[in-house]
């Protein structure tokens, strides 16, 4: 294939601004698919994103293009995921490209994502085609949202496409400014051979394939190759495209955008992002761009059926090879036995990594409560990493203990302000500076711990906004914050699974909430039973949980007071020799009950 016949692109936008739908247009108008076998969101494979509405992978897809002046073109398209959770996926699609769409709801204008991902393909410097989508829309406002692309993104709005992915107005238009706009693949006269890992998946027959962009040399089966991040060697199998099912191929040449399978089965093995080279000639220097991802969100993941935990270890593994933001460690816990501690970029990622668990590997799974990673410093100037509540150095020990920030862009309608800076001093947020896009929506520039933003903070956004508001958040500083360790105590002892590390000021109402909610979820002993919140041995909030009633009174038919009262008595002592040799067993269905009402 001649090389200036090829363009690589890809279609960023914000969640649920069309991307899924256009790509589905772009493969009716280009033939690549048969209308038979053409169906809503065609690349969206998996069922979770067929019902979430989202792009959760990237998917590329190969098409042919007979564009005005006759010459026949090569389209790679990569469709990307829009949630901030999915920011690393869409910085490697954009590394595979030359040229990208920005695609904007004509009804909803430029919202935060948008924002973030033309920020990323500046960056990458790439060219930018600007897209208004849903002009169909009776309540697309194009002129308006022509003058935020300018105002906003900085992006000259006068060729501008307007299109709409679903009736079709304006495919053809868009296609014709990626053959006339987008330039040519970059980087082919590189001496030795390079291709961009962008996304990978495992296969039980094939084992691990690798979705790659070719930049430099050709690859083909029986090529020994090496993966330039760990060294690793491996000889390729078989290589082809995407039509976009996978379909093998002679070779992959420059420019080109494909799969390699080799015969690598260690799933660890191979990282998106990373580059492949020969072994014989091997590239001195790798793609620009390749980072190690960092996970924000930490949460453990226990099986409920102790049995499959090696079933659990499995699913996990493979599920780390198509997502390279997943990480995770074995780790056992005294009430809920052997599990996962797993390390997630946001919450929505680690709804969907439980999800596929539940659902791709018939696993019954209970996930403990989010946690971020705090910087602990004991005497001796001792640095700690601590994503686990219980692996806290004990408290006489710690000198200062710092925790992350976020720094957060946040659009809303102009009429929310003063609700969203409620809600984000509530969260022991500061707002840096506020800027107005247009009549309607103003930017909040926020820094918020990421602690507070984990479990109802987006949720309480879309409420106090209607629905309208956005936000958009990259990882900020360490500051340092007053931070204290909260243990649950159930009859004296303290039950791991329900530690928690928490800010000073809010630790007596978290305490005294989960102290209330296990009140109501455990069941009665023969005795009471105490459930304490604890800060460094300190009690802050008690239950008790009443004792089951036992009628000793019942043979004693009359008599004196006395004989009642020495009956009473003896129950009495019964009972507080009972409470001290007396052991609480919390059921399962209990924890199960607190960490999904606390997560």
């Amino acid at each position: 294939m001649d090389i200036s016949k090829i363009r690589n692109f890809c279609i960023i936008a914000h969640v649920d601004h069309g991307k899924t739908t256009l790509s589905d247009r772009l493969l009716e108008k280009t033939q690549t698919v048969e209308l038979r076998q053409m169906k809503d969101q065609l690349l969206d494979a998996m069922d979770l994103e067929r019902e979430k509405g989202i792009t959760i992978k990237s998917h590329p897809v190969s098409m042919n293009y007979t564009a005005a002046d006759g010459n026949t073109y090569l389209l790679n398209l990569i469709d990307t995921p829009g949630h901030v959770d999915f920011s690393y996926e869409v910085s490697r699609s954009l590394a595979s490209c030359e040229g990208c769409c920005l695609l904007v709801d004509a009804s909803q204008g430029v919202e935060a994502q948008t924002v973030a991902n033309a920020t990323l393909a500046m960056q990458q410097d790439l060219t930018i085609v600007p897209v208004i989508n849903k002009v169909d829309l009776p309540s697309a406002q194009v002129e308006h949202v022509s003058k935020q692309i300018e105002d906003v993104l900085a992006i000259p709005a006068d060729d501008a496409v307007r299109a709409s992915g679903k009736t079709g107005i304006g495919i053809i238009e868009i296609l014709e400014a990626v053959v006339k706009r987008v330039p040519a693949p970059r980087w082919s006269d590189y001496p030795f051979p390079r291709a961009l890992i962008f996304d990978s998946k495992f296969d039980t027959y094939k084992g691990v394939i690798s979705y790659v962009r070719v930049f430099s040399g050709t690859f083909k089966a029986g090529d020994t190759i090496e993966l330039m991040a760990n060294g690793v060697k491996s000889q390729i199998k078989e290589v082809g495209i995407f039509s976009p099912k996978m379909r093998p191929a002679d070779t992959l040449e420059p420019g080109m955008v494909g799969y390699i399978v080799t015969n690598i089965r260690d799933v660890s093995d191979v990282k998106i992002g990373d580059t492949i080279t020969h072994a014989n000639k091997k590239a001195q220097e790798p793609v620009p761009g390749f980072k190690e991802v960092r996970p924000m969100v930490f949460s453990g993941i226990y099986p409920l059926d102790t049995t499959d935990y090696e079933k659990l270890k499995a699913g996990i593994a493979k599920l780390a090879i198509n997502d390279a933001a997943l990480t995770y460690v074995p780790e056992t816990s005294v009430a809920l036995g052997f599990g996962f501690r797993c390390g997630f970029l946001g919450l929505l990622h680690m709804e969907i990594i439980q999800e596929r668990l539940r659902r791709e590997y018939d696993l019954n799974i209970l996930s403990t409560y989010p946690s971020v990673i705090y910087k602990v410093y004991t005497h001796g100037d001792k640095l700690t990493l601590v994503d686990n509540p219980t692996l806290m150095p004990d408290a006489a020990e710690i000198v200062k203990m710092e925790e992350p920030t976020i720094r957060a862009h946040i659009h809303i309608p102009g009429t929310s302000i003063g609700d969203m800076l409620s809600l984000i001093q509530e969260k022991r947020g500061i707002c840096d500076h506020i800027e107005t896009i247009d009549e309607q929506r103003v930017m909040l520039c926020c820094t918020l711990p990421l602690n507070e933003i984990l479990v109802d903070f987006n949720d309480r956004m879309k409420s106090i906004t209607r629905g309208y508001g956005s936000m958009d958040y990259e990882l900020g500083d360490y500051i340092e914050s007053d931070l204290v360790k909260l243990d649950i105590l159930v009859n004296g002892e303290a039950v791991d699974a329900f530690s928690s590390i928490v800010h000073t000021a809010k630790a007596e109402s978290h305490g005294r909430r989960l102290c209330e909610r296990l009140k109501e979820l455990l069941p009665r002993q023969l005795f009471k039973v105490a459930i304490q919140a604890s800060v460094g041995g300190k009690i802050i909030a008690r239950e008790t949980l009443g004792s089951v009633g036992k009628d000793v009174l019942a043979k004693c038919y009359g008599g004196d007071i006395t004989r009642k009262r020495k009956l009473l008595d003896k129950q009495k002592e019964g009972k507080k020799r009972m409470k001290q040799i007396g052991k609480v067993s919390i059921p399962q269905d209990a924890f199960i009950k607190i960490l999904k009402n606390e997560g």
